[in-house]
């Protein structure tokens, strides 16, 4: 499955809220958003949920990919291993699984050789700079201390999203910057696309809500206005 653009990617983590076959619910109800949305919704569920949804028709990225060998490197999960159950892409370098760059720069090409998609997550327009260097998909920036506070980045920080696009254009033309970190209204999401960004990442603002077809709904609506 091909990925579209722009991209609205919800990051599942371990939130309770999913568990069991409510993370199967999930993806359903994004099956059919997706069938009349401008935009691409992406799914990251976390790894004992992969096998399952993978079997779903809407592209799924896993949370988390390691560098490490096929064979024997037990508890790994690795792109070769993730490439045969279908999942398109993976989160790379989220804040609450930072990894250093030369692993962010091996895994990229390791995906990339699986004609898999990387997004890479960034704390500051400095990192940004450096992992443009390494050609992925996709970076989202995402303050840490914004992370599930409900302060949506694009309103406490318009500034970094504006300074990491810069950064990454500076770089890598083809890199897409994302927006992450706090975001929970349409409006979040108007005001990061108002200031450039080509997508959203986002967890807690999509997991916790109370419906979750309304909220995604909402979400997706400013889209509307750009592509």
């Amino acid at each position: 499955m091909k990925i579209r653009k722009p991209a609205l990617v919800i990051n599942m983590k371990n939130f309770p809220h999913i568990y069991s076959d409510k993370s199967i619910e999930l993806a359903n109800e994004i099956i059919e958003i997706r069938k009349n949305s401008p935009i691409e919704i992406i799914l990251c569920p976390p790894s004992p949920m992969l096998s399952s949804i993978s079997k779903l028709n809407l592209p799924v990225f896993a949370q988390h990919v390691d560098d490490q060998k096929e064979g024997s490197s037990t508890g790994a999960i690795i792109p070769e291993l993730l490439n045969q159950l279908n999942i398109q892409g993976s989160l790379i370098n989220h804040s609450e699984k930072r990894i250093p760059f030369d692993e962010i720069n091996r895994s990229v090409e390791r995906l990339k050789n699986l004609s898999m998609t990387s997004l890479v997550c960034s704390r500051t327009p400095d990192e940004v700079a450096t992992i443009s260097k390494f050609k992925p998909d996709m970076i989202a920036i995402e303050p840490p201390e914004l992370i599930g506070s409900g302060r949506a980045v694009s309103k406490v920080n318009p500034s970094i999203i504006t300074d990491s696009i810069n950064a990454a254009k500076n770089v890598d033309s083809n890199v897409d910057l994302l927006c992450g970190a706090g975001i929970v209204t349409a409006e979040d999401v108007e005001i990061a696309l108002e200031l450039g960004s080509k997508g959203i990442l986002i967890a807690s603002g999509v997991i916790k809500a109370e419906n979750w077809t309304e909220k995604i709904n909402e979400l997706c609506e400013p889209f509307n206005k750009w592509y």
